[in-house]
């Protein structure tokens, strides 16, 4: 490991001077308009992924961006209400870039993802991606970064009251999906139900979701899809930014605040936030007040580099505290924003180094990255923890991207992360252990004709050792390998519809909770057992898609059918206790998942947009008893409406105003894992929610945002069949099982840029 790292720092520390002798000193500037009305339009967005740099339009429309490489790159070009533009441009030759944008009606538009081989368009992906912008994240109520994204077609949550949510994509979550954030996987002993992605959601300017098997990338974890977090771009060259905003939601009592300041001066770039947030206990209109429900949540973090011609390396710190309550079924008809014992404390601390070269027209990025997770339980006192775990990671990363040229997109790299936890608790769920893991990996994409072909290949290692202690944890060492790969291709039947198929393996190594746990699991309250001769799980997964779009209508669907062996899960000792607690022990089979997403978006008449999604899995065991058939965790079938009108586009006072209309319904689940009580039935429910937002102008620039949004309309009383507090045994309270989801919550949402 230590050789990897002091590579990797050679590398970076000899490239920048080669680099700087290979790129020139390039400016592109131009004018953005209307391409209906002519006028120039004001906040246009152009940014390049690549060179991690971009600007915005004046009040004149005109852009100018300096100091820009001799290489060909992609460039996107976004306004809300207009269709993104996304194109390649080689900057040795042009320095001029004038656009028309049309207003968008299209649910499809191009956009560049970097989850597949570094920088491609979204529609030439053979797999289904989404991806979330700043302006949805900003405009949907939710109470983390994970609840935000649940909205979309394929993506759910396992919840723990509102402060912790876990992905699940597809019917697969835990350790199934890698989370990225500042360019690596964020690594804080997620195999916990109760453990959340630890990430401030203010920080985070846009999400990719990718959905089926993102082995070829990320490796181990990555079956069952990722989620990528990007940071807001860098402040334009000779300027600074600052931005405040603030919320407060009604139900929880929820108050949250964060502000920033960011700079480019010359080429020299700093970036500094501040959050925090406060939660009571959460309501719904059965349990009144669940006691154990509140949460804090602190977060700060800093960026410091430098942008040239040559690339860019940036070092940032983040800092991140979240201190969740944990429920065991109280109830209550007063609330406390204090803790209350049990409760959890969570410390998360990262550096990153980020570094882009760019030798000619290729591009070489070097990421190395330290990360500390440290993660207590207090149950009987409120300065002494219990368990007491603090896992540390250090990730690398070396990508190299070959020229881009019309016709071929290549990509190849190495990337993995060594971890040391340590426990410091008098209380234990896991030993200590050691874990080494590498991967290397060439992805590719080639366009001819009408396909666009892309796939690739990748090997895995992963080492794992855990240490003795009496009468717990016994001394185990494991050592996984696999190959994984995938092959797809796009075809593009006209300029408006596309068919898409993909073939993916996938490989997930055990964790160290599924081969090694042996104590009491305090947040999930049970006795966890774990299998130290469980084998790696191994996919196969089939994606086929078809996609429509025009000016009045975008029609996307997407199937799949994944085949696990060795499928990881835990069930339900019968009549088994073990230090009072229920007991719980990993086991594996072979698994089949079934399902898809359809989503239609209509556009009848000028700023009315009407979509529809639906989301469907099916996770069976294969050649099982009908009470252990059905996987857990699987969610169910959901349909979704969103009815949106746009009041004012481009106004002089108001501008992007808007009001939206929203129905979720959740059907019945009835395929659960039964088998000893594991699971239950979960009854159908359909919730409303009402959305209103609009920005304020001031002599042509925008000043403020607001954002005011009412979920669960209603104030129905539900319990979500990924909720773990639906397992919550009764209690005198109220005598019935489970605790129940969030009731009406009204929430305020205020952002207010400032531009030096």
């Amino acid at each position: 490991m230590n050789r990897i790292i002091f590579l990797l720092l050679t590398v970076c520390s000899c490239l920048a001077a080669v680099a700087d002798t290979l790129n020139g000193d390039n400016i592109l500037s131009g004018t953005i308009t209307d391409k209906k009305s002519g006028e120039k339009l004001v906040g246009v967005t152009i940014y390049f992924p690549e060179l991690s740099n971009g600007t915005t339009t004046d009040a004149d429309g005109h852009y100018e961006l300096t100091r820009l490489p001799d290489k060909t790159t992609p460039i996107q070009v976004s306004y809300l209400g207009h269709k993104t533009i996304v194109k390649n441009i080689d900057l040795s030759t042009t320095h001029t870039l004038n656009l028309k944008m049309d207003e968008s009606d299209a649910m499809i538009n191009e956009v560049v993802v970097t989850g597949l081989t570094g920088q491609a368009l979204m529609k030439d992906s053979p797999t289904p991606i989404a991806v979330v912008g700043k302006t949805m994240l900003a405009a949907t109520p939710s109470t983390n970064i994970i609840d935000a994204l649940s909205f979309q077609p394929g993506v759910s949550q396992v919840t723990t009251g509102g402060g912790i949510s876990k992905p699940v994509v597809r019917g697969l979550g835990f350790n199934r999906v890698v989370v990225v954030n500042d360019g690596i996987r964020q690594e804080s002993n997620q195999w916990g139900e109760e453990h959340g992605v630890e990430i401030d959601p203010e920080s985070v300017s846009s999400a990719e979701i990718l959905k089926g098997p993102a082995s070829l990338m990320y490796g181990s974890d990555a079956m069952g899809g990722a989620i990528i977090f990007h940071d807001e771009p860098t402040a334009p060259l000779g300027t600074m930014e600052a931005n405040a905003e603030t919320q407060y939601q009604t139900n929880n009592g929820l108050f949250g605040y964060s502000v920033n300041f960011k700079g480019n001066e010359d080429g020299i770039v700093w970036n500094a936030r501040w959050s925090q947030t406060l939660a009571h206990a959460y309501k719904d209109k059965i349990d009144q007040y669940v006691v154990g429900s509140q949460y804090r949540e602190r977060a700060a973090e800093g960026m410091a580099g430098i942008n040239r011609s040559w690339g860019y390396t940036h070092l940032k710190l983040s800092y991140y505290n979240l201190t969740p309550g944990i429920a065991e079924g109280e109830r209550s008809d007063s609330y406390t924003y204090g803790r209350q014992l049990p409760f959890q404390q969570v410390y998360h601390y990262k550096v990153v180094s980020d570094n882009s070269f760019f030798l000619g027209n290729g591009t070489l990025q070097a990421i190395l990255a330290y990360q500390q997770n440290h993660r207590q339980e207090y149950e009987d006192s409120p300065t002494a923890p219990g368990l007491d775990m603090k896992l540390h990671t250090v990730n690398y990363d070396l990508k190299y991207r070959l020229p881009l040229t019309s016709d071929w997109n290549l990509a190849t790299g190495i990337n993995g992360m060594y971890q040391k936890m340590l426990n410091e608790g008098d209380e234990y769920l896991i030993p200590a252990y050691n874990l080494f893991d590498i991967g290397a990996y060439a992805t590719s994409s080639y366009k001819v004709g009408a396909f666009t072909l892309s796939g690739g290949v990748r090997f895995d290692n992963r080492h794992l050792h855990t240490f003795a202690l009496e009468n717990t944890f016994t001394q185990l060492s494991r050592n996984f390998s696999a190959f994984t790969g995938s092959v797809g291709a796009v075809y593009a039947v006209s300029p408006k519809m596309n068919i898409r198929l993909n073939l993916a393996r996938g490989f997930r190594a055990p964790n160290l909770s599924e081969l090694s746990s042996n104590g009491v699991h305090e947040g999930s309250v049970r006795y966890e057992l774990g299998n130290g001769n469980l084998h790696p799980e191994y996919s196969w997964q089939m994606d086929a898609g078809w996609d429509y779009t025009s000016n009045l209508i975008s029609f996307q669907l997407s199937l799949f059918a994944n085949f696990i062996d060795n499928y990881i899960f835990t069930d339900k000792l019968a009549d088994i206790k073990t230090e009072g607690y229920d007991t719980y022990q990993y086991r594996q089979g072979n698994a089949r998942m079934l399902g898809g997403e359809a989503s239609i978006d209509l556009h009848p008449i000028d700023r009315l947009h009407f979509q529809n999604t639906f989301s469907y899995v099916n996770s069976v065991q294969l050649h099982q008893p009908h009470e252990s058939k059905y996987l857990p965790w699987t969610p169910a079938p959901r349909f979704t409406s969103d009815l949106r009108y746009d009041l004012i586009r481009d106004g002089k006072v108001l501008n992007n105003t808007y009001i939206a209309l929203q129905a979720e319904c959740d059907l019945r689940q009835n395929h659960f894992y039964a088998l000893n009580g594991t699971e239950t039935a979960t009854s159908s429910y359909t919730l409303f929610n009402i959305l209103a937002g609009t920005d304020l102008k001031i002599h042509d620039v925008k000043r403020a945002s607001l954002y005011l949004g009412c979920t669960n309309l209603f104030d129905r009383a539900y319990q979500s069949h990924l909720s773990r507090l639906k397992y919550v045994e009764a209690t005198p309270d109220n005598g019935h099982q489970g605790i129940y989801n969030m009731g009406r919550n009204i929430t305020m949402k205020l952002v207010v840029p400032v531009t030096l």
